[in-house]
């Protein structure tokens, strides 16, 4: 079927064969825990691990600001306190992120405690290295504890395992693991470039 939209493209759909059907990378497992989840925040500057506020529910404006009040502002004040300055918040456009209240939130915060929010154009490629943390920390998860996948109990008890496994494996995350996203980003970067804003094998 053509792609009206780029007539450079063509998409081709075909029914799977039994034997790519049922081929191992091609099957997602149904874990035993139902598929409960935990919602994490956490943030880092340079080598600097911050903190991790481990959310129940759904993370809407008023989830995301207290988040940020309780966890994100003691850190900058702490790093301030350190001798680093210039500080710039980095996130995406979630919709809770880039509310009317949030934003003014921010901007409040960023005067009263001296860092800088980055405007991130919307549509654009998610470089933020804080996503390369998230898979390191998913993939210790799982090294460590081969169990998480098959916890067994309520939604309840199986995220009170989570929360402390992941509290656990956050503040094992070691400092060459930061400096190695960090030096990262000029490459990343640069294939990005080169890409001219499409894929890359980041």
């Amino acid at each position: 079927m053509k792609k009206d939209s780029d007539p450079r493209e063509i998409w081709v759909f075909r029914r799977q064969c039994k034997g790519e059907k049922y081929a191992p990378k091609n099957v997602r497992p149904r874990t035993k825990n139902g598929g409960v989840s935990q919602m994490i925040w956490g943030c880092f500057v340079g080598n600097k691990l911050g903190p991790i506020a481990l959310i129940d529910g759904t993370v809407n404006t008023a989830v995301y600001i207290d988040v940020l009040g309780d966890k994100f502002l003691s850190f900058i004040d702490a790093l301030h306190a350190d001798g680093i300055m210039n500080i710039v918040y980095q996130q995406d456009n979630a919709s809770p992120h880039v509310s009317k209240i949030t934003r003014q939130w921010l901007m409040d915060s960023a005067q009263e405690h001296g860092f800088f929010v980055m405007e991130w154009p919307a549509n654009s490629p998610d470089m933020n290295p804080i996503e390369h943390l998230w898979a390191y920390l998913k993939t210790e998860l799982h090294r460590r504890y081969p169990d998480t996948t098959y916890l067994q109990g309520s939604p309840n008890a199986i995220r009170a395992i989570l929360k402390e496994r992941l509290t656990e494996m956050w503040w094992a995350i070691g400092t060459e693991v930061l400096n190695g996203l960090i030096d990262s980003m000029p490459c990343r970067v640069q294939a990005l470039i080169d890409a001219k804003g499409w894929y890359t094998d980041y």
